[in-house]
């Protein structure tokens, strides 16, 4: 059995996302358990460098994780060529521009979503990667991390499985509250909430709905989508106030059209000012002419058909059931490891022994798609088609 050396560029792993799932729970995980295992028992060990613009910073963060190279100069990275791979978790305005630097530079690349904040952008870079593909053999992917989740997972599961029947419809619910910053410490970064740095509930969070729509319940056909500014004033990482310009929730329709043809309702209500009272931060709950289940981040419960309890409505009387309780969960029938250093092994393997991928970055520009017709729908006060993208 052989180990071979993968060399990765990583870029923007000072923020949370990108130093927590993607180097400490990803990279540093797969170095840990002895590499990525390959089809043929060999081993691929990834090599990491660290790159970003405040030395400092790379220096304490690749010492406290015994990773011995850093930087702080991109270009002098993507010069050599014992480094293959570019991942990209900075900022959404620079992905593009990033992205196709490190293409014409002959790297495979793999990046956070969304994969730029408009269209034209999106379509524009996975048609560079695409062409890179067929012409050098340069492989692309994007972040899709809510397939691997384990309660989505199982909800896949019951789906293959026929157990909804003819699905009817979605319910989806995102998010909590997160604290203004004058009487509790904010956690998240201020930046989600100004326009003009890339923030806004409706471009972060509906990329990653167009993916598990399409690939969970069925392929997007249109959209109808209200988007606000609940909070008009935050304050930053220093304590100062400023005006959040973007919208801190949305409230979409969506109209799907399901595996079997079948046409799907889904409705999603994602916010950053709601205080949660369910099982989970995010939640989706499916219903279907045989069963309905409900998944959460990692557990997923379901009930069927001839097990569904008679409730009737009487608002002169407390109500008796406990409707929580009437729900069978589904067990974990396998270890679910991390769902970002899943598709991480996916992508590597692709790189290294052609592996089949199919999470790529035209799949990213779909998201960014759905996330203009959001925007639009907003806009006009109109239902808005979702047709198929073209790259």
């Amino acid at each position: 059995m052989a180990t071979q050396r993968l060399g990765i560029i990583m870029h923007g792993v000072t923020g949370r996302m990108g130093m927590n799932q993607h180097l400490i729970r990803s990279i540093c995980a797969i170095r840990a358990q002895g590499g990525v295992t390959l089809s043929n028992g060999d081993k691929v060990m990834p090599d990491p460098i660290l790159i970003g613009r405040n030395a400092e910073k790379m220096e304490a963060l690749a010492k406290a994780h015994n990773i011995p190279r850093w930087g702080t100069d991109l270009d002098k990275a993507l010069e050599n060529k014992d480094d293959t791979i570019f991942f990209d978790a900075g900022t959404t305005q620079m992905r593009p521009a990033l992205l196709a630097k490190a293409i014409r530079a002959g790297k495979h690349v793999y990046c956070e979503k969304p994969i730029a904040t408009n269209l034209n952008e999106a379509v524009e870079i996975a048609r560079l990667a695409e062409e890179a593909s067929k012409t050098k053999g340069l492989k692309h992917g994007a972040v899709q991390d809510k397939l691997f989740l384990p309660g989505l997972r199982k909800l896949d599961m019951l789906r293959r499985a026929g157990f909804f029947g003819r699905m009817l419809s979605v319910r989806l619910e995102f998010g909590y509250w997160v604290f203004e910053g004058d009487l509790q410490p904010i956690q998240r970064p201020s930046w989600n909430y100004r326009k003009e740095d890339g923030g806004g509930m409706i471009l972060d969070m509906m990329c990653h709905w167009r993916y598990v729509l399409d690939n969970l319940f069925g392929e997007v056909k249109s959209v109808s989508c209200l988007g606000t500014t609940h909070i008009p004033k935050r304050w930053d990482e220093a304590g100062k106030p400023y005006e959040a310009t973007a919208d801190d929730a949305a409230y979409a329709t969506c109209e799907l059209t399901g595996h079997n043809g079948e046409p799907v309702i889904a409705q999603i209500n994602m916010s950053w000012v709601t205080r949660v009272r369910r099982d989970d931060l995010v939640t989706f709950h499916v219903d279907g002419t045989d069963g309905s289940a409900v998944a959460g981040l990692s557990s997923c419960r379901a009930q069927s058909r001839v097990a569904t309890p008679r409730p009737v409505w009487n608002p002169d009387e407390k109500q008796t059931m406990n409707f929580f309780d009437q729900w069978q969960e589904i067990p974990d029938s396998q270890v679910y490891d991390n769902g970002f250093k899943i598709q991480w092994e996916h992508f590597i393997r692709h790189v290294v022994e052609d592996a089949p991928y199919k999470w790529t970055l035209p799949e990213g520009a779909k998201g960014v798609q759905l996330v203009e017709a959001a925007l639009e729908s907003w806009q006009d006060r109109r239902w808005v088609d979702v047709p198929a993208l073209k790259v």
